[in-house]
C-alpha cells in the first residue's frame, strides 16, 4: 500500500523558517510525481509546489515562489519543503501528494495517493 506521511509543522514567528517532510512508503519517488497543497482555514485547496525527481523538474505557485524549496531525497524516499520568510498568509494544513503518471501538475485531481497533512502557523 502507498502511504505518506507528512510531518515537520509547527508554529513560527513570521519570517522564520520551517521544513516539512513528506515520507513515502510502498511506491518509489523516481516512478511518481510528489506535490505539496495547503489548505487554510475556510478556504479551499491551493496548489504550493511540485516534484519530478526523475525528470529533475520543479514548480512554485508564485505565492512562494523565491521563498520555499522542494528537494527529494531517494534514499530516503522523502519529499522535503524548506520555508523560509514564512508569513501569517502561509498558515494552513500542509499536505503531500502522489501521482502515478508524473503529470506534475497543480491540479489536485491528478493525484492518487494523500498525506494526513501537517498544521502550520505563522504567527505575526
Amino acid at each position: 500500500d502507498v502511504q505518506l506521511q507528512a510531518s515537520g509543522g509547527g508554529l513560527v514567528q513570521a519570517g522564520g523558517s520551517l521544513r516539512l517532510s513528506c515520507a513515502a512508503s510502498g511506491l518509489l519517488l523516481d516512478d511518481y510525481a510528489i506535490a505539496w497543497f495547503r489548505q487554510a482555514p475556510g478556504e479551499g485547496r491551493e496548489a504550493v509546489s511540485c516534484i519530478s525527481s526523475s525528470e529533475g523538474y520543479t514548480d512554485y505557485a508564485d505565492s512562494v515562489k523565491g521563498r520555499f524549496t522542494i528537494s527529494s531525497d531517494n534514499a530516503k524516499n522523502t519529499v522535503y519543503l524548506h520555508m523560509n520568510r514564512l508569513e501569517p498568509e502561509d498558515t494552513a494544513v500542509y499536505y503531500c501528494a502522489a501521482d502515478r503518471h508524473k503529470l506534475a501538475t497543480f491540479v489536485a485531481e491528478t493525484y492518487d495517493y494523500w498525506g494526513q497533512g501537517t498544521l502550520v502557523t505563522v504567527s505575526s
